[in-house]
Formats: C-alpha cells, sequence, structure tokens
C-alpha cells in the first residue's frame, strides 16, 4: 500500500516555517556555527537542556494493541487480496526488508512485477511520489506527503472521502490518522485497484462507499478472515463491520511492530549520558542550536507541518501544472495557492535506513540531502539527477523558479560547511533503533487468502 503515493511525509533537516515564533540562536544570513563547538565543550547537560527547549523528549512505548488486531493487520498488510488485480499489497510498497520502504524514488504501482529497487514498472511507469517508511507514525495528526487525511483537533477526520467516511466508520478509528491512511491506496486505481481487470476497476474513482464494500465482500468470502475480524473486534459480527474495520487494523499492525523507542537518543534523553558517542553529542548541540530542530521538534523530529524546502521535482508528478507533471503538494489537498509546493515535515526516527530522500526521493544519500539545505536555492538550481535511476534521470521538471517563489524564508542565508554537515550526519546515526535495523520476521509465512506473500 503506497501510504505517500496518493499524496504525506519530507525527509528534510532544516526546513523550517517563517511563521515560527520561536527564538533561533543562529540569525538568518549568517554562516552557521556554533560558539560552544568551535570551543569543543558539550556537555549532556547542556544538550538535554536544548532538547528541552524544542520539546524533544524520548518517544514512549504506545499502549498495547490487543494482539488479535495487530494478527488482523500483519495479514491484510501482506496480503494481494487488497488489491484489484491481486498482483500486489501493501506492503509492496512498504516492504520491511526496505526499511519499510522499497528503496526507489518514486513507487510502482498496479502492474508492476517484482518487489524493492528490482520492481520493474508497467508500460503506465512510476507513481509520483516516493513511499515514506512507517516508522513511528501513530502520534501524528497528518497522513500522506500533503495531509490530505487529517485529524483536526477536535477530533474530526477530514479526507478525499468527504462524507463518505461516516462517523460510524470515524469511530473505529482508534490511531488517528494513521487508522484512516489505509482507506486509500486500495481505492486508488493506479496505487492497487487496477484500471481494469477485476469488479473494483469499473467504479468511478470517488465512489468509495462501493470499492470500500466491494473489499469487504472479498474479505468476507474468506472464512478465516471473517473469525480474524470478530476476534479483533470481540462483540461484532463481520455483517456489521466496514473497510474502517480493516484500515484500523492495518494502523494497529504498524503501530505495535513499527514504534521504536530505544534508539541511544531515547536512551540519553532518559538519563543514559553515555547513550551517545561523543561525535552524536556534539552533532546533537548542533542540530538543536540550527534551525533544524524549529521544524524537527518533538518526540518524532516532526512538526507535522508542511513546507517548501526547495527539492527539484523529478518522475511523473500528480498531475498538477501545464507540464501535467508538476507536484503542487498541500495544495492538492487544501486548494489553497500558499500550499504549492509544501511537503509535510517526515519524523526523523531511523532516518539513515529510509533513503532515498524527499516527496520524490530526489536525493539518493541522506548526506546529499543534508547538504541541499546548504544555500537550498543555489541546490536546486544545480540539482544532479544522475544520482537517479537511469529511468527518471530525464524527468527534471523546469519548476526551479515557481518552487523558489514559495521556498520558506528561514531556510534564507543558510550556509553549512561540510563539518557542519559530519555533525548532522553523527546525530542522525543516534535516532536509529537497533530493533529497526531487520524486520525480516515481521514478513508472514502465508495470508488467509492463499495468495502468495510478496517476497525480494
Amino acid at each position: 500500500m503506497a501510504f505517500g503515493t496518493s499524496a504525506i511525509l519530507v525527509a528534510s533537516l532544516v526546513h523550517c516555517s517563517d511563521r515560527v515564533t520561536e527564538p533561533t540562536p543562529a540569525a538568518p544570513g549568517v554562516h552557521l556555527a556554533l560558539d560552544a563547538a568551535n570551543s569543543g565543550v558539550v556537555t549532556a547537560k547542556e544538550v538535554r537542556a536544548l532538547a528541552a527547549q524544542r520539546g524533544i523528549g524520548p518517544l514512549e512505548q504506545p499502549h498495547p494493541v490487543r494482539p488479535a488486531l495487530v494478527q488482523l493487520g500483519q495479514a491484510l498488510m501482506f496480503d494481494p487480496i487488497l488489491s484489484g488485480n491481486h498482483d500486489m499489497t501493501c506492503a509492496t510498497c512498504h516492504f520491511p526488508t526496505f526499511s519499510t520502504g522499497d528503496a526507489r524514488s518514486v513507487t510502482i504501482g498496479v502492474g508492476g512485477t517484482g518487489i524493492g529497487p528490482n520492481r520493474i514498472p508497467p508500460a503506465s511507469g512510476f507513481l509520483g511520489r516516493n513511499a515514506p517508511p512507517l516508522f513511528d507514525l501513530g502520534t501524528l495528526k497528518h497522513a500522506f506527503w500533503d495531509g490530505r487525511v487529517e485529524v483536526d483537533a477536535q477530533g474530526h477526520f477530514h479526507t478525499p472521502a468527504g462524507a463518505q467516511l461516516t462517523p460510524e466508520m470515524a469511530r473505529v478509528l482508534e490511531f488517528g490518522a494513521l487508522s484512516a491512511q489505509p482507506l486509500f491506496p486500495p481505492a486508488a486505481a493506479t496505487e492497487m485497484r487496477g484500471a481494469s481487470g477485476n469488479e473494483l476497476a469499473s467504479l468511478p474513482a470517488d465512489d468509495y462507499t462501493d470499492i470500500w464494500a466491494g473489499l469487504m465482500r472479498r474479505l468476507g468470502n474468506i472464512p478465516e478472515y471473517r473469525r480474524m475480524f470478530e476476534k479483533a473486534y470481540p462483540g461484532t459480527k463481520f455483517e456489521d463491520m466496514n473497510f474502517a474495520y480493516a484500515s484500523n487494523a492495518i494502523a494497529g499492525f504498524i503501530v505495535s511492530k513499527l514504534t521504536f523507542t530505544n534508539a541511544p537518543w531515547d536512551r540519553f534523553l532518559r538519563g543514559q549520558n553515555k547513550a551517545l558517542t561523543p561525535a552524536q553529542l556534539a552533532g546533537a548541540q548542533t542540530f538543536l542550536t540550527l534551525k533544524c530542530s524549529i521544524c524537527h521538534n518533538g518526540p518524532t523530529l516532526t512538526d507535522d507541518k508542511f513546507h517548501d524546502v526547495a527539492v527539484a521535482q523529478i518522475g511523473p508528478g500528480d498531475a498538477n501544472g501545464a507540464s501535467g507533471h508538476d507536484d503542487f503538494g498541500r495544495m492538492n489537498a487544501t486548494g489553497n495557492s500558499a500550499d504549492q509546493y509544501l511537503f509535510r515535515t517526515t519524523p526523523l526516527r531511523n532516518v539513515e535506513l529510509t533513503a532515498p530522500y524527499g516527496h520524490d526521493g530526489a536525493y539518493a544519500t541522506l548526506r546529499g540531502f543534508i547538504e541541499h539545505y546548504s544555500q537550498s536555492d543555489q541546490a536546486l538550481l544545480n540539482y544532479d539527477p544522475t544520482q537517479l535511476e537511469p529511468a527518471l534521470q530525464n524527468t527534471v521538471l523546469d519548476n526551479k523558479s515557481d518552487v523558489l517563489a514559495q521556498r520558506d524564508t528561514l531556510l534564507n542565508g543558510v550556509v553549512l560547511t561540510p563539518e557542519i554537515v559530519d555533525k548532522l550526519m553523527a546525530y542522525m546515526s543516534a535516532l536509529t533503533d537497533d530493533a529497526a535495523r531487520n524486520l525480516s520476521g515481521l514478513i508472514p509465512a502465508s495470508v488467509p487468502s492463499g495468495l502468495p506473500v510478496p517476497r525480494p
């Protein structure tokens, strides 16, 4: 399920809004450097104080998810039954052995063959966005790169389905925006549903009610799924369930199995001074003293907001603009021209594992993406497409002046020396929980439909 290809997240390291009112230790327009770092004196007390100023604490374990719901969600995540022609799964684009992504700049939907970097696109080509990682998403209020699934301050859901996401369905969604997210990729013709060859393909793209009902009929024809649903939701008969029950189960699996709270950074914030190496400690101070932490804050290191950080547009885009290959980002969800080219700040947890980076995977390496934020306007103008796979190298869109017109003003004057980039890289390594490095144990041997489970 390409959770971010219909449209969420930006793995950016310095992007910040010009509307932020918090003080920034480094003033715009100066060469960013740290007096304390230059003196070589970095203390655990100082770094913890800086983290507290940004509301950055250790990531806490979520409330336990009932095992029956996790088991159901795992089966649904890996079962081709949710795709129109039984040719892909949610996990096809979010595979455990590729750190819950697919190791591609932009992902490949229905009609492709294979998994991950070896997946072969169909004649229709790639989808428009990068498949974002699924780590630590349970507390976020927005889903997808453009945040088109949102839970507001009053707990109300705002999604492309509008009133078709009924109050009855909303009551089932236990994990906020993440619970609503899996409702949409199975309904998208290019992502999972298909344009022909199955009973769901001919339904209108915006007829979510009938698409979701069709998916539940498929699941209801499999006795094992009926038993699993009723075990996961005690007291509710399968006949009384809708597709929100399936979507919520997938979210429960993600929250239970893909929340990682024991990175060196977590242990340090809990009081273990030696959890960070000296290089990681110095990197943390650098990160927290520069503008990075204005947007990458809180326990998950995201403000859960939207920013234009001047990333080159590659690939087929999202059918926007005169070319049809542009991607207007958040504007596609809000209709507000002020949101053009804004994409959601992605969490930085386990970020060193999740290449490529950006809403369209324009940067192949984490270091390259960090370096992008040094004079990001020039980085965009001089973007090097040779880092992309051959099929994408000629797809860089000539929309750079438009993107720069919307670029976050807080990026003005940001210059990162190689030494500062080294320090930021060291800090990124402190955000990796070793338990996230090998997720192959999440792949089930089989699924209730009997269809083959995808494997690399």
